[in-house]
């Protein structure tokens, strides 16, 4: 596929590594996505995959680094939600102004938390979103976290660490640092998820020991417009080759035709 790399910068000046998947011929709209916390717009190479399959499909990807990620500006410990929030709109707003629209944003995991908290002011930029094992409830997985990652990253020892030394180790080599702690208890991303009224997709693994599925199952019925698609017997980021291609698959199909195709 015809990729080319972009530098982005946020608002505040921290310069974001992009990288674009042109579609081949009249371009569909133009697809934003928005990794998770600890990875890079590679998403473990699943989003490299995901763009490839829109660009073929007739969509223009936009993968970035947020900040203290891959390549971007930014410290890891200095990252923090408000920051991602920045991030996403340098994102959007390239998209804007230098692709054709219309436009989605497909988000993975912690990547629904900018999305979610950005979608008031992306009411006429943005048409669609697809979250993937999306982080809804900050609290219940991160400052009393209810399933095992969370238990492993975020207990009392870790927070003990964090409260010492300025950040806590997520699996041992992401550093996260106080102030996107202290938001965890601020921001309510599943509020506005479920205020929204534009086309929604979430997809999910029903044995994710990192994201609460019924968290995601319960706020995508709470919601209108929404479309919710299980990804049976996966853990937290579609944990095999096969599961992955399904979520691909799903989501490519969705924004192709608007609706989820049987399972």
């Amino acid at each position: 596929m015809n990729m080319q790399r972009v530098h982005l910068a946020s608002l505040d000046g921290v310069h974001l590594e992009a990288a674009l998947h042109r579609a081949p011929a009249n371009s569909r709209g133009t697809v934003v996505l928005a990794h998770g916390i600890t990875v890079d717009m590679d998403e473990g190479g699943m989003f490299v995959r995901l763009a490839d399959q829109l660009a073929h499909n007739g969509f223009d990807a936009l993968r970035f680094s947020f900040r203290g990620h891959g390549n971007s500006g930014g410290m890891q410990a200095g990252t923090t939600i408000a920051g991602e929030v920045l991030d996403l709109q340098a994102a959007v707003e390239h998209a804007r102004r230098e692709l054709p629209g219309p436009l989605s944003i497909i988000a993975a995991s912690f990547g629904a938390v900018s999305t979610s908290l950005s979608l008031p002011w992306l009411q006429h930029e943005v048409e669609r979103v697809v979250f993937w094992n999306p982080v809804l409830d900050l609290h219940r997985t991160f400052v009393e976290p209810e399933l095992p990652w969370g238990e492993k990253n975020f207990n009392r020892e870790q927070q003990e660490h964090l409260s010492a030394h300025g950040f806590l180790l997520i699996d041992g080599e992401f550093r996260l640092g106080r102030i996107m702690f202290d938001e965890f208890s601020r921001y309510q991303p599943a509020q506005e998820f479920v205020r929204d009224t534009r086309p929604a997709l979430v997809v999910h693994g029903d044995l994710d020991s990192y994201v609460s599925y019924s968290i995601a199952r319960d706020a995508a019925a709470a919601r209108a417009n929404c479309d919710f698609r299980t990804v049976v017997g996966s853990d937290h980021g579609f944990d095999s080759r096969e599961r992955e291609d399904e979520a691909i698959t799903v989501t490519v199909d969705w924004l192709m035709h608007g609706k989820l195709g049987t399972a």
